[in-house]
């Protein structure tokens, strides 16, 4: 494939953006080369500017589960579009999308919708230590919550693509009220109880972890942070940015029997626009200003491009529940013919599965942490990237992220994947 267009497109923009890009992991650092530069997306197909054709297992990072350019979404947001793009005042459809949440989750009464994941994650610790009273958290290694000062401690997906887990401008006065666990391993939780001078406030934790890797965390695990909270007053909040409508309808609530205190929402919820969300029940909501005294607030939170979009998606999600076995099915499909292909090559590798979501590491042993993770062949799956884009397969650019399977994702491509996999395995063996 020729990059020439992507190339030239990439030094413009490095002479006016940081590196490049808008997203530090897109710049292909830790896999190498020129990053393409996209035209436009088609169902379950990129293209790039050079006029290259990929199989997209990104899919703009989780949010479209319907693939590029869905009729149906794109409808409601030309329709959306024609009203008015915002107008910084309530609008109907922000209720309805409300509802259709509060609707699915158990526990959650109210939810505040957001721009981002970030500010979702950000505006729920708040709230969090408003409502309890204490100042701090406990996060764990290689789960990522977003940039927000407190959280970029040992964080996961680019934090750890470019081996700096922790970020300069972060002031030590904010990052010691946060405390680090492992993940899947509750005595380190325990001893961030033990250590705390200030109170737990919450623990946050990504219940099916996507950002250092796909990692799910053990059912007896979440059992038992359930448990500390309980003892301690202390909220539980699941980061499901990524797992949200993805791992199943309800992500990790149609999956494990552990409920949180507090949820936080994105990507699908928005079908590819911007969008965050955090809910809880009415409780803990009340506490959210103008109800209470904890400040939260978003010119843009609630637009109704966003809101419509996501709308559509969840409507369609919930009535067709199947399409979660289907995805299932096929991101199963995907994963097993790859381990297949890799045993073949002797090559080491480990593949993981949670509704649409997939990932593999190239390891000999199972990934259960961040500390696991970290031993994944990296130079080997930087290889195995390349070999694939240049093969026309659009996979994650960083060993610590998720991949993703769509509803336009069709047999013939996951056929067509394995087939192209099994010629780059064996040259890179």
């Amino acid at each position: 494939m020729g990059y020439e267009n992507s190339i030239k497109a990439f030094n413009e923009a490095y002479s006016v953006i940081p590196g490049g890009v808008d997203s530090p992991v897109r710049a292909f650092s830790s896999v190498g080369g020129t990053p393409p530069f996209i035209e436009r997306g088609e169902g379950g197909y990129l293209y790039d500017i050079d006029g290259n054709r990929y199989i997209d297992f990104v899919q703009s990072w989780g949010p479209l589960i319907f693939g590029h350019r869905d009729s149906d979404i794109e409808l409601s947001v030309l329709d959306s579009v024609k009203r008015g793009l915002s107008f910084g005042a309530p609008t109907t459809v922000e209720t309805d999308l409300a509802l259709e949440i509060v609707n699915m989750f158990d526990g959650i009464d109210k939810v505040r919708f957001v721009s981002s994941g970030t500010e979702a994650v950000m505006s729920a610790l708040r709230l969090a230590r408003g409502f309890t009273g204490k100042d701090d958290i406990i996060k764990f290694s290689g789960c990522y919550h977003g940039h927000s000062d407190s959280l970029l401690v040992q964080a996961g997906s680019g934090a750890v693509t470019f081996g700096n887990p922790s970020s300069p401008g972060v002031p030590a006065d904010l990052t010691k009220h946060t405390l680090l666990a492992q993940y899947n391993n509750i005595e380190s939780v325990k001893k961030c109880f033990s250590d705390s001078i200030d109170g737990i406030a919450c623990i946050i934790i990504e219940p099916i972890a996507g950002n250092m890797g796909l990692i799910p965390a053990r059912e007896d695990f979440l059992v038992e942070l359930r448990e500390l909270c309980n003892e301690h007053s202390a909220l539980l909040i699941f980061d499901e940015v990524m797992s949200g409508f993805r791992a199943s309808l309800t992500g990790s609530q149609g999956i494990s029997s552990v409920r949180a205190d507090m949820i936080t929402l994105g990507k699908v919820i928005g079908a590819g626009m911007p969008v965050g969300a955090f809910g809880a029940r009415a409780e803990i909501m009340s506490h959210l200003s103008p109800e209470g005294a904890v400040y939260q607030a978003g010119t843009l939170s609630g637009n109704p491009i966003a809101m419509s979009a996501g709308l559509t998606s969840l409507k369609k999600l919930k009535a067709n529940p199947s399409i979660y076995q289907t995805l299932e099915a096929r991101a199963k499909r995907l994963m097993n013919g790859l381990e297949d292909i890799a045993n073949d090559a002797n090559i080491d590798l480990v593949t993981t599965v949670r509704g649409s979501m997939f990932g593999f590491f190239f390891s000999s042993k199972s990934v259960n942490n961040f500390e696991d993770a970290l031993k994944n062949n990296s130079d080997l799956f930087a290889k195995f990237h390349q070999g694939m884009l240049n093969s026309g397969v659009y996979l994650a650019c960083s060993a610590y992220e998720t991949g993703f399977i769509s509803t336009a994702t069709t047999d013939d491509m996951i056929e067509e994947t394995l087939r192209v996999a099994k010629i780059v395995m064996n040259d890179i063996k």
